[in-house]
């Protein structure tokens, strides 16, 4: 086994224990039942490759939706432009502010999206080099929480960043049962059923109920009622 392979072992092997114990794992802060690691394909080198950022001068802001139907803020860097199997590609790099440092993010979908990875996406993290050279390695692709339970937000690629091929590498979806075919099938499984014009006719036409000087139990605050969101 050469030194690459057992490189990205332990890094799996390190995160299946983060998942498994730790308190900010989302298995465990949401009680998420029935993890026994996380699932990967095969370590393939053809899906590590050198790419090259072509920088936008200056970056611009750019929103990506999200799985509940908002918005996060990022700011649009440029494209990292690469090859893979012979065919050149590109992939829009974005930063999500100041709290992540010199951190950037490159959420992809491909042809195994839906199927063997997750629906909506995988992401990439990059630190920023002075050269604008980089090491992108698919086999270090990963899914965002909201992949393991609805209690997470997360921002999905842009459809610039759909890649017409196969990226047979890094995580694959979690399970068949919560793996959407595509970001925005995800968004309509997260919607509140929609009120029917009948149903709200109905609603307006009952007769308004008196109101009662019952003291009532105070309401919990928006801090408590908050989920974690990433």
């Amino acid at each position: 086994m050469d030194d690459y392979t057992t490189e990205l072992e332990t890094e799996r092997t390190m995160k299946d224990r983060f998942m498994a114990g730790h308190p900010e794992s989302p298995f465990v802060a949401e009680r998420v039942p029935g993890f026994q690691g996380l699932r990967y394909f095969p370590i393939d080198p053809r899906f590590r490759v050198e790419a090259r950022l072509e920088r936008l001068d200056p970056p611009v802001e750019a929103w990506l939706r999200t799985n509940r139907d908002g918005q996060a803020e990022m700011r649009y860097l440029g494209d990292l432009v690469f090859r893979v199997n012979d065919r050149s590609l590109r992939l829009r790099v974005y930063h999500a502010g100041a709290g992540v440092g010199t951190s950037v993010f490159v959420p992809f979908r491909d042809a195994t999206s839906g199927k063997e990875s997750y629906g909506p996406g995988r992401y990439l993290t990059l630190d920023l080099t002075e050269d604008d050279r980089y090491d992108l390695d698919f086999n270090r692709a990963f899914n965002p929480y909201c992949a393991y339970t609805d209690a997470y937000e997360c921002g999905f690629p842009p459809a610039e960043n759909d890649l017409p091929i196969a990226i047979r590498a890094g995580e694959q979806a979690w399970s068949a049962e919560r793996n959407p075919r595509s970001a925005s099938s995800l968004v309509l499984r997260l919607r509140p059923p929609a009120v029917s014009a009948r149903a709200k006719a109905r609603a307006s036409s009952r007769p308004a109920r008196p109101r009662t000087t019952t003291t009532r139990r105070p309401r919990a605050t928006a801090g408590a009622r908050a989920r974690r969101a990433r």
